[in-house]
């Protein structure tokens, strides 16, 4: 038993990109994502409840706008992040249902 030297343990670059990938920026792309989504629906909503003014008809178009913006920005942001991944080789543990992919692998 070795009490005085200091345990240290070491990540590869590779899990903490995915590990980043899997825990922080696709949780905030969906969050993104679907935040989007009810802009965009909240424009067509204002949109058609209001056909008798003309500005919050514009409104509404410009919420929708910007809604499919947002969803264009989001999808963007996803690609990019696969890209990166995919092309590093990058594959993070998943463990969804009991299996675990690693580089392609099931194991159980």
């Amino acid at each position: 038993m070795d009490l005085f030297s200091p345990k240290i343990a070491y990540a590869s670059l590779d899990s903490f990109i995915g590990k980043v990938n899997s825990e922080i920026i696709n949780p905030l792309i969906l969050f993104l994502f679907a935040l989007a989504i009810v802009f965009f629906l909240y424009g067509i909503l204002e949109f058609l409840m209001n056909q008798e003014s003309e500005e919050a008809k514009s409104t509404g178009r410009n919420h929708m706008i910007w809604g499919i913006l947002g969803i264009t920005i989001m999808l963007g942001v996803w690609t990019i992040m696969n890209i990166i991944l995919n092309t590093l080789n990058i594959n993070y543990v998943d463990v969804d249902g009991g299996a675990i992919d690693v580089k392609g692998d099931q194991l159980q």
